[in-house]
């Protein structure tokens, strides 16, 4: 990997920040252009991997732009997210009251509002228009999927002098911001293009953790507890709840630990069988003759070997992503249709709480996160550094190269701690034959 950061620049200008570059001061510290967050802490690792290092995050002594002058702007897109209204707060508090620049920009629905159109005007945003956004959920800005003619997008930011473009999104979204990047060095003007991850999932790769994955998981814990409330409440009573996931089964893999009634999780990592003695239907079978009642929570994107057959069409969204069949209602059909078959009175309740969850404000931790990624962000912009991310690695705040985040996801590792959790904490098996 190479995770070295693009920069526009030599910063020459002192940052109007307060802070210190003394150490035992008791003043707050500028962050030093030598100081790296490995990327292999354990031990045993190869002597690659352990030279391999993200540069921190945090306020540099010099900036490259001139706070006076700087013109910024703001883009959302994807999936409404909890914690984006928070991370549009905190940037534009951090660049008014902190750094002094006066020209914030919000540009609506997402990539599409940098291609001129009537009805996408972008807006001015200050203090007293985000005062009070961090009560709400989804994004002020509005949001859209799908690529914009990048040539155009950048036409914009030209015209509108905007020198510092902070783009908050998933895959999708940095994919695209990586494009707006490549166009501004192409065409060398002085744009700096800052990515913040935003993705329930949790799947950006180089990142640890994303905003609104720890507000999704927490939210999602309701849910369980309510399919397991109705589980227990009947004879043979099945609970079945459908969670976020395409790629990554995090949120259930972490929903199903925080909340340990959940009998069995299926994530698209994991391959399953429905069939036979040791498929899934059988197991729910031996599970009520048992206990008299189970659990399941799937991710959206577990089984969809199941739903497809090779003969048929693969449709896509708007952002290029497969589109997903329904994985919940398709495991609903067919458990009951089993059970029913097999003579076993039961009753399955199923609870799909996606769009509840994704709509939502984020919860305190997540608040804190989403504060301190905005901050970073613009640390890292108006230092000039260019084509990167804000992420989370090792418990610190790193700078990520754009290009190495882009078409690779995080995934949960069949091998790995938290999927061991998630046996450990089932008793499911740890293997479909």
């Amino acid at each position: 990997m190479d995770l070295e950061i693009a920069r526009l620049g030599s910063p020459q200008r002192r940052s109007p920040l307060s802070l210190s570059t003394v150490r035992g001061d008791r003043i707050c510290n500028f962050v030093s252009g030598d100081e790296r967050i490995l990327y292999r802490v354990i031990t045993g690792a190869t002597s690659a991997q352990v030279d391999a290092s993200f540069e921190r995050a945090g306020p540099r002594e010099r900036i490259y732009f001139d706070p006076a002058t700087l013109r910024a702007g703001i883009v959302t897109c994807g999936g409404l997210c909890p914690g984006t209204n928070n991370v549009i707060r905190t940037t534009v508090m951090e660049l008014t009251y902190h750094y002094g620049v006066q020209t914030i920009y919000g540009f609506r629905y997402g990539f599409a509002g940098l291609v001129p159109r009537p009805g996408y005007e972008p807006i001015a945003l200050s203090p007293d228009t985000v005062d009070d956004i961090h009560h709400h959920g989804g994004t002020i800005l509005g949001s859209s999927r799908g690529p914009q003619d990048v040539a155009a997008m950048v036409d914009t930011l030209e015209r509108m002098g905007i020198g510092l473009l902070l783009a908050l999104g998933g895959d999708g979204t940095m994919r695209g911001a990586e494009e707006i990047h490549r166009e501004i060095t192409r065409r060398g003007v002085p744009i700096s293009v800052i990515g913040v991850p935003k993705t329930i999932d949790n799947d950006i790769y180089l990142v640890e953790k994303t905003f609104g994955f720890e507000t999704a998981f927490s939210i999602a814990t309701g849910a369980i507890r309510s399919a397991h409330t109705e589980a227990k409440g009947y004879l043979n009573g099945v609970g079945l709840v459908r969670l976020m996931g395409r790629q990554s089964g995090s949120i259930a893999a972490s929903a199903a630990i925080a909340e340990p009634d959940v009998n069995l999780v299926l994530v698209p990592e994991i391959p399953f069988s429905l069939d036979g003695a040791h498929g899934l239907l059988a197991w729910i079978e031996r599970r009520l003759a048992t206990r008299s009642h189970a659990v399941l929570v799937v991710a959206e994107g577990a089984g969809q070997n199941l739903l497809h057959e090779e003969t048929e069409a693969v449709e896509v969204d708007a952002s290029g992503n497969v589109r997903l069949r329904d994985i919940g209602q398709f495991l609903r059909r067919r458990i009951t249709q089993h059970l029913t078959e097999r003579g076993v009175a039961h009753s399955l309740k199923y609870i799909d709480p996606s769009y509840m969850i994704r709509s939502a404000p984020a919860n305190p931790s997540d608040s804190i996160f989403c504060s301190s990624l905005a901050r970073n962000a613009v640390h890292a912009g108006m230092s000039g550094r260019t084509g990167m991310l804000v992420g989370l690695w090792n418990n610190q705040f790193t700078h990520v190269p754009m290009r190495e985040v882009v078409g690779r996801r995080n995934a949960i590792d069949p091998e790995g701690d938290l999927w061991l959790a998630v046996l450990e904490s089932t008793g499911q098996p740890s293997e479909w034959r």
